[in-house]
Order: structure tokens, then sequence, then C-alpha cells
């Protein structure tokens, strides 16, 4: 089973949950951005979570299904269309053969994950199929999708696809949805805050450079990508130079140089750095983080490590509830 890409939109990578146990060798995690959205999607066709996606950001492809096959989208809000019919997001949909589906502009967030029944085919390196950039490693060819490119579909496609088309598909037009459909477990499109709990190098700045840390508004700047978020904002209070032996990084990460403009390392961060933590993101909060936007404000504040760490917990636990209705409304029909 394949898709060709008929137009591969502005950034469109294969993605997984990462790349783990190689950072001591020097090699990136990377993996979804929103690691929350890519979960749903794969819930929703019945994938494992592990399983990869196809990471639309800002602006979608256009593909053609070669054969019949289930799919779902879910994160940014993004428009997916064939026949000049609107296919729903967070809903599985059977995809006829022959059929050609584009995915418009997001419309708010930043980046939407396609999920195939099967899941993608792509050969794993270091046990991740997720495309690591700078690196050209993983996904398709180590790179974004280009016109032309010819995705295939895991071994197991045409049987989910038997048993998932079966309970959604009943007409012969292009797609046929589920009537059923779910919502993400979290808002991901919300302007609250986002949390952090103080970081190995909180004291370095001082009360007045902390307090214009949690006090400002930070733009996320144009010279932002996978690797990190520049952010713009209270950068005289934050200019600091000291010089510190390099550590382990994660997702979430903000690193302040000494030009006093913060970086929030994202999914394709390196593996270590010397500049000092004033934070880290919670990981309940790093989905929200990912749909921001070059040019988006936000604002920090702080979350102790208990409550931080449960928030999570809900988080996983709602994603379970979830897999139960998705696996329950299979059987409910069309629409």
């Amino acid at each position: 089973m394949t898709i060709e890409v008929l137009r591969p939109g502005m950034l469109s990578t294969l993605q997984d949950r990462g790349r783990f146990g190689y950072q001591r060798y020097g090699v990136v995690v990377d993996g979804a951005m929103d690691e929350l959205s890519h979960r749903v999607a794969n819930l929703l066709v019945g994938n494992d979570p592990d399983e990869a996606t196809l990471e639309l950001t800002l602006q979608g492809p256009d593909l053609l299904f070669a054969q019949e096959c289930v799919i779902a989208l879910a994160g940014a809000a993004m428009e997916m269309k064939t026949q000049g019919a609107h296919i729903p997001m967070y809903r599985p949909a059977w995809i006829g053969a022959g059929t050609r589906v584009g995915f418009g502009t997001a419309r708010v967030g930043c980046r939407a994950y396609l999920a195939v029944a099967g899941g993608f085919a792509a050969a794993p390196v270091l046990g991740s199929r997720s495309t690591y950039l700078p690196g050209a490693i993983g996904g398709h060819e180590g790179r974004a999708l280009r016109r032309g490119d010819v995705l295939s579909i895991g071994a197991n496609a045409s049987e989910r696809v038997a048993t998932l088309g079966k309970a959604i598909a009943s007409g012969r037009r292009g797609f046929t949805a589920a009537r059923w459909f779910v919502a993400s477990p979290v808002d991901l499109h919300a302007a609250a805050p986002i949390r952090v709990v103080r970081g190995r190098g909180w004291k370095i700045f001082g009360a007045d450079g902390r307090r214009a840390f949690l006090a400002s508004e930070f733009r996320i700047s144009a010279q932002s990508d996978r690797m990190g978020y520049r952010l713009e904002g209270a950068e005289s209070a934050l200019a600091h130079r000291m010089d510190l032996v390099s550590e382990a990084t994660s997702f979430g990460s903000v690193q302040v140089p000494p030009d006093g403009r913060p970086i929030v390392l994202m999914a394709d961060r390196q593996t270590t750095g010397g500049y000092p933590k004033i934070a880290e993101v919670i990981g309940a909060d790093l989905p929200r983080l990912a749909q921001r936007r070059p040019g988006e404000v936000i604002r920090f504040e702080t979350i102790a490590l208990d409550p931080a760490q449960a928030l999570l917990l809900e988080q996983d636990a709602a994603l379970r509830r979830l897999g139960e209705s998705v696996r329950a409304g299979w059987n409910s029909g069309c629409e």
C-alpha cells in the first residue's frame, strides 16, 4: 500500500516518539514536537503509539492514496478535504483507493499529525523512524517530503483497514468518517502561561532576573525551529556571562545565552549544553508549547515538581481513557 506526494507542504516529516538511548554518543532524540497529538492520531486508527505519523507544519501536503486506507488527523486546526468535501479531524476516516486528499493551512496552532492504519513503513534508524533533518537520518530518506515521493504503509495495514474500514466505511464516495469523534485531552491552544519548574541555574540570575523572567511576555522569534524556540523580551534583565561545564539537556530546557535571549530546547535539541538553565517546561505543557508559532507571545509561571508530575500522570490517564473510547466507537458506524 502506498501514498504518493503530489504537493509536499511547508515541512512534512515522518516522526515517532523519538530516538532514545544514544544521547551519550551525541545522537539527538528528536521525535514528534507535539507527542500528545501524535499519540492521539495513532489511537484513532488503532496503531501502537510508537508508529510513525506525518508531522505537518503550518501548511499541509496533497496526497494520493493508491489503495484504500484508514487515516486520522490530530493537533493544529488544519483543513483536510477530498473532492470538495471536508474530512473532520479527531475521527478515523476511510479513504477510497485513488482518492486525493489535500491539507490546508493551519488556522490555529502549528503542527498537525496524520496517522494511517498500519503505520508508515520507513526503515528504523537506531530504533526510530523519526526524521532528524540536520543529520539527514531517519524518516523518508532523512529529509522532508518532496513532490513525487512515494510512502509505503506497514505490512499489517490490510488487516487494520479491513477491521476498521468495516466499522467505518459504508459508501462509495472518496471517504467516509466515523460518526463519533474524540477531543484532545489538552486544550492545545489555550492562552494560559506555560508552566515551568525551576532549573539548575535558577539562582544564578538573581532576584531581578528571576522576576523579569516570570513577569515578562516573550515573543517566539522567527529564528526558531524544531531544535529550539528563541525568545525575545527581557534580554537586558537576563543577560549574564558565565562559563559552565556542559551537561545533558532535555526537551523543554530554557537556556539563557550571554545575550539574555532565552532558548527553549525542543525535539531536535542538542544532547549537551553549557548555558545556564533558568527553568524547565513541564512535560504536560510541552504539547501546548509545540503548537505555538513564531511571532506568538508566551509567558511563564512556576509550578512545584510534585504537581507537575501529577499533571503528566493525569494526561497519560486521559490518553488511556481516550483509547478505550476509541475502541468502543469503532462499532458505532459512520456518518
